[in-house]
């Protein structure tokens, strides 16, 4: 055990070669996302929609990733990263990658996912110039009735300067010169374009002659009349473009009177951010190519030539078109989950039994029903609730507002620096604010990522507190496309430390010890490392050791190096890794007994799950956090346990089901490459799929067995404190 413990010594655990780089790692994530988009074994519209998710990914990626490197640049920021690379190092790696990236979605695009669709019936019509008489006719009428008003063409003169560029808005340039001039010479030409509204649909279905459904790009059909457009010029040229901007907020908390209104005008400023990427098609005249490089300040590196349309993600619009229902996978129904019945309120099943929920496999609808019971119930006294990101027409927001409206107490605390939530979030807290509920807009210097809703209620043996805990928002819409899981408990344990978790996030109250649940950014990080070493700790006295750790992504140089020194000690460390991972596997002394995989499927992975073997004293962990430092340094976290037996199970079995996925699985390498997983010998394994059919199967079971029923084991709470380790 010493030579062992001395060996570990010798490594340098956090040696940058041992590290990935986050943003090349996020890369290989959005790789295998491709990856599904050029599946033959996927249905059709299911491939489109891929692609068009690799297209917002991108989006999203170069707004904040991208821009806060050049950030970095900008500032001489010189410090280097886990993996030993500067910011310019990381912008020139991302610039050759990326570029590669885009010609791969293209490739796809145009050799596969187009002709597939005109097999099946479905033509989209890539340039104006293609169009038959009939259908031109039907384009030029549909300008002038639908388009023409609603556009607002710009031209570029002394008078007239350059105009804001929207970011992530679809516009059209061209060069335009004088009909003619008055002493006959040739004229010079000029800049003009025009911004393709957003308020329109940019899939327009046109008609055709081949029997099949035929549709063309809005802005196939302005281009083909720009000429309507600026009636005195003749087009020499025009072409589509687009620019993405620096999208991260920028917010001085300390010094921000009102943080509400300090974001509304960070919000404003968004469109006004530095351009970071320019898309041009790739037959754009190199002349008007130049005007808008130099206008918008990009360099080569920036500017991405596109052999197709701009912007994929309206590829999402047409994975709806009605009448192609092979072409899609069946809409998935969330069944009533397995741990409730719809004979006894929620308040007592849950009296009853702890109630784990597991998404889209079983319906967000308890959820929903617990706040709404809530509000409703004379006998609740309060709600309190965070909110990160909610759906457009939260049913729970109507909830909160009618139990404020009922006088119930109701505290909210809405996290308005939600990324690309903020806006919305502001509206959701003004809503809140005036249905009567106490809102809190969040900590300075904090995000509020938890997921923790809590009521009180009298009854009669005294006050008791019902709690749900989450691993993903509460949002009725993404909870059915999001696998994320829930705890539905009233734990006195449990009850206390959400109250406490309530007293801190409005005012300044910290209890001296917590019961069950572990904080971040108080002390989650710690506990983690300490559950890491003390399975490492297990291996080097020759016990048993398996930690297993299913999240959405792996960055934290802390953790990572708990982990190599767990591996070294002889840990077998399986972990299920949706996105980033910065972690390397296969280092001879480092990392050998480590093994990394991520799971792309038809719903997006989200839950967080931890298991440690513990001498066989198994623990169950469930929470809000990845292991990145934003989230155990930088946020407000929840992470909690899952102790009645029946449960465990329950998290054990999906664990392992994953584990054994060789379908939507992929397997990282130690070249930081990802491999499917060998099928030869082995049953085929759809993790995802097994959920859905065992969901079904447990929905049929409860019905067969009594209706509406089901019977779980008698459990009692444990009232005893925990150790605050």
């Amino acid at each position: 055990m010493a030579s062992e413990k001395n060996k570990e010594k010798n490594i340098d655990f956090r040696d940058s070669r041992y590290y990935m780089n986050r943003e090349l790692s996020w890369m290989k994530f959005n790789e295998r996302v491709l990856w599904e988009a050029r599946d033959k074994n996927q249905l059709l519209f299911e491939r489109i929609k891929m692609l068009s998710i690799t297209a917002s990914n991108l989006d999203e990626f170069f707004m904040v990733r991208v821009a806060s490197l050049k950030d970095m640049v900008n500032a001489d920021y010189k410090k280097v990263d886990i993996a030993g690379m500067t910011a310019t190092e990381q912008l020139s790696a991302l610039s050759r990658v990326t570029h590669e990236f885009v010609e791969s979605q293209y490739s796809t695009y145009n050799r596969s996912l187009i002709p597939l669709l005109k097999q099946n019936g479905i033509t989209i019509v890539t340039h104006h110039e293609e169009l038959s008489e009939n259908q031109r006719k039907f384009c030029d009428r549909f300008f002038e009735e639908e388009v023409y008003p609603v556009l607002t063409p710009m031209a570029v003169d002394s008078s007239r300067p350059f105009p804001l560029v929207r970011n992530k808005s679809l516009n059209i340039a061209a060069l335009v010169s004088a009909k003619k001039t008055e002493d006959g010479n040739k004229p010079d030409t000029d800049f003009a374009m025009v911004q393709v509204p957003n308020v329109l649909s940019r899939l327009v279905e046109i008609p055709g002659d081949d029997g099949n459904k035929n549709f063309i790009l809005l802005e196939e059909i302005i281009e083909r009349n720009m000429d309507k457009l600026f009636l005195n010029y003749d087009i020499v040229c025009s072409h589509p473009f687009r620019v993405m901007r620096n999208a991260d907020l920028t917010i001085d908390e300390d010094e921000a009177e009102d943080l509400l209104k300090e974001i509304e005008r960070q919000l404003k400023r968004r469109q006004w951010g530095e351009v970071i990427r320019l898309e041009v098609e790739d037959t754009m005249d190199l002349r008007l190519l130049e005007i808008i490089r130099s206008e918008v300040g990009v360099g080569e590196d920036d500017i991405y030539h596109i052999n197709g349309p701009l912007d994929l993600t309206f590829l999402m619009k047409m994975t709806g078109i009605e009448g192609f229902d092979r072409l899609r996978a069946p809409k998935w129904v969330p069944q009533k989950p397995k741990y409730m019945n719809e004979e006894d309120d929620i308040f007592s099943q849950i009296r009853d039994h702890d109630i784990l929920l597991s998404h889209p496999y079983e319906s967000f609808e308890p959820v929903t029903d617990f706040i709404r019971s809530a509000a409703r119930d004379k006998d609740v006294l309060a709600i309190k609730m965070t909110l990160y990101r909610v759906s457009g027409n939260s049913p729970i927001i109507a909830a909160l507002a009618q139990a404020a409206e009922n006088g119930k107490q109701v505290s909210v605390l809405v996290e308005l620096k939600a990324r690309f939530d903020e806006e919305h979030n502001i509206t959701w807290a003004k809503t809140l604010e005036k249905a009567g509920c106490h809102v809190i807009y969040g900590l300075v210097g904090l995000k509020t990522h938890s997921k923790i809703a809590l009521v009180v209620r009298r009854e009669e043996e005294g006050i008791r507190r019902y709690v749900h805990l989450a691993t993903g928002n509460y949002n009725d819409s993404t909870a059915k496309q999001y696998t994320d899981m829930g705890l539905l408990t009233c734990s006195v344990p449990v009850g206390e430390d959400a109250t406490a978790v309530f007293n801190m996030l409005s005012g300044y109250s910290e209890p001296i010890s917590w019961n069950k649940l572990i904080l971040a950014p108080l002390w989650l990080k710690d506990r983690f490392i300490y559950l890491i070493d003390r399975e490492a700790e297990n291996a080097r006295n020759g016990r048993e050791a398996h930690i297993i750790a299913k999240m959405n992504s792996v960055s934290d140089p802390d953790i990572i190096e708990a982990l190599y020194r767990a591996s070294a000690a002889g840990v077998r460390i399986e972990l299920i890794v949706r996105g980033i991972c910065c972690l390397k596997v296969g280092i001879p002394g480092v990392s050998e007994n480590i093994s990394v995989r991520s799971i792309v499927g038809y719903f997006l992975e989200h839950s967080r799950i931890f298991y440690f073997l513990n001498e066989g004293r198994e623990e169950f962990y469930m929470g809000s956090a990845d292991w990145m430092p934003r989230n155990l340094d930088r946020r407000v976290e929840i992470c909690f346990p899952v102790e009645k037996p029946e449960l465990m199970e329950d998290l054990r079995h999906f664990l392992q089901t994953e584990l054994d996925d060789n379908i939507k699985a992929s397997e990282l390498q130690p070249d930081g490459s990802y491999i499917r997983p060998s099928k030869h010998g082995r049953a085929k394994i759809n993790s995802q799929k097994q959920f859905a059919v065992e969901a079904e199967e447990n929905a049929k079971l409860r019905k067969e067995l009594v209706p509406d029923r089901v019977f779980v084991p008698e459990t009692k709470y444990d009232d005893e404190k925990s150790s605050d380790i």
